[in-house]
């Protein structure tokens, strides 16, 4: 195959650049417009675009509804499918990588001068939300997959992650770049054509992983779908219903699923209403817009230098703990703010800034017990070759749904405050009004990350796998 680096099939050394560099430069190109899409999406909709409530409602719903379905589907097809674009991973990345840059464009581009509560508006969210999701999907799922099939030795990955996370460093800069050229996009012809670039550049670094990349059970898979006498042509392929089972009666998973749903809340929590919180909460004067666009790009770029200074930690202490810390310090970090209270503006723009922080950093490194889980798995059913991309879709079948509920709450209860009307009123506003929307943004800032951050303690605390880094006789590449 000319062109593809070929990685061993017993053992792969990551030490050659080329493995782990052609691995992160999907993750390079999808955090550029992930980050902007999710940062931007909820409020060019909502102030610009000026789409009803109820409406906005209706297109989280159906964008909920597509998540539940096409993680499973496409996380299937991919284990399962005997069509090479959609079995080889690098293959996968390679044709939906197009169609995933040209999704992420579809919100930017209005399709009339909308009116406030638009149908038309309300279609264009809906297609702009499940286009760009089912694309994300079907291009991360395989990438995902890369970082179990690549090597399971635990110390292979922990520098798949290293390579990830200045990748994501690299590509969350896009929301400092995209702040300042745009004015945090109040020059919105400015942020078109910023998306414009970033997409086209996105495009490019993962078409680099569909070229220079492979997992090491593509070879295996090709020929057996290649020699109708092989055991995988013979046998008859397990059901979805039957391998969507064996996921989910693993206890490990069902605990992780738990505490990643609410994590991906908290994403999209900070992801989809930081610049809200912050242009309602931080007085004008206290922090000048240059100083709100590195806020918000550290928000997005300072998670990756986290993880990389606790490598020695990931090390000694192990994902499980690394984690479980985490949660203990989001719920003190919510306690002190709260007992600080509002009027400390520039200490709430350091806690916005390290939440987002905390939460991207710690989500980072979900991949690990994921991978841990996909090698259990695999184990315990003796499989020829491990179901990544499923595990990987039945996890996000049911922690998808949190991004579409984060936003969906928080408007709801914004505008119970009267967010709705006050957004836009200028120096007319009610002052006492604003005071109390200001008080309940105040209160969601702080209680919400803290009582979530002791909800996943609970669940976080039983899940068994806790030393996977210190026990290498598990990871035998085979």
């Amino acid at each position: 195959m000319r062109g593809v680096m070929k990685l061993p099939r017993h053992s792969v050394n990551l030490a050659l650049n080329p493995v782990a560099l052609a691995y992160s430069m999907t993750t390079l190109g999808s955090i550029m417009i992930n980050n902007l899409f999710n940062f931007y999406y909820v409020k060019l909709f909502l102030n610009k675009y000026r789409i009803a409530e109820g409406a906005f409602h209706q297109s989280q719903v159906v964008y909920m509804l597509w998540n539940a379905i096409n993680d499973p589907l496409f996380g299937y097809l991919q284990d399962n499918s005997k069509v090479a674009c959609c079995s080889q991973r690098r293959l996968s990345i390679l044709y939906g990588a197009p169609l995933y840059s040209l999704a992420f464009l579809i919100a930017w581009f209005p399709w009339r001068a909308y009116t406030p509560g638009d149908w038309l508006c309300t279609v264009h969210l809906m297609v702009a939300l499940c286009a760009f999701d089912g694309l994300l999907t079907f291009v991360l799922l395989a990438q995902c997959a890369l970082f179990a099939e690549i090597s399971s030795h635990h110390q292979n990955r922990l520098r798949l992650i290293k390579y990830n996370q200045v990748a994501s460093m690299l590509g969350s800069s896009s929301v400092l770049f995209c702040g300042m050229l745009s004015k945090n996009m109040e020059d919105f012809p400015a942020f078109q054509a910023f998306a414009v670039i970033v997409a086209i550049i996105s495009c490019v670094c993962m078409l680099y992983t569909g070229f220079r990349s492979q997992s090491q059970f593509d070879d295996k898979a090709s020929d057996d779908f290649d020699d109708p006498t092989s055991h995988r042509s013979t046998c008859s392929t397990p059901s979805l219903k039957t391998l969507t089972w064996q996921i989910l009666i693993n206890r490990d998973f069902r605990l992780f699923v738990l505490m990643n749903f609410f994590q991906v809340f908290m994403l999209a929590f900070f992801s989809n209403f930081t610049l809200i919180f912050a242009e309602h909460l931080i007085p004008p004067d206290m922090l000048s817009p240059m100083a709100r666009s590195i806020m918000y790009g550290a928000g997005f770029i300072c998670p990756q230098l986290l993880v990389l200074s606790c490598d020695r930690l990931l090390h000694s202490l192990g994902y499980y703990r690394i984690i479980l810390y985490t949660f203990y310090l989001e719920v003190l970090m919510g306690a002190f703010m709260l007992a600080l209270g509002a009027q400390n503006y520039r200490i709430l723009a350091l806690f916005l800034t390290l939440s987002m922080v905390m939460v991207q950093a710690t989500f980072s490194l979900f991949g690990l017990p994921l991978a841990d889980i996909i090698d259990t798995d695999m184990q315990k059913y003796k499989r020829s070759a491990p179901i990544s991309s499923m595990v990987f879709g039945t996890n996000a079948l049911f922690t998808k749904p949190a991004q579409s509920l984060a936003p969906m709450l928080v408007i709801n209860i914004l505008n119970q405050f009267g967010y709705e009307q006050l957004k836009d009123a200028g120096r007319d506003v009610n002052p006492r009004a604003l005071e109390s929307l200001h008080s309940v943004m105040f209160y969601l800032v702080c209680v919400v990350p803290m009582c979530v951050a002791a909800v996943q303690v609970l669940a976080w605390r039983p899940f068994s796998i806790r030393n996977s880094h210190t026990v290498d006789s598990k990871y035998i590449d085979s």
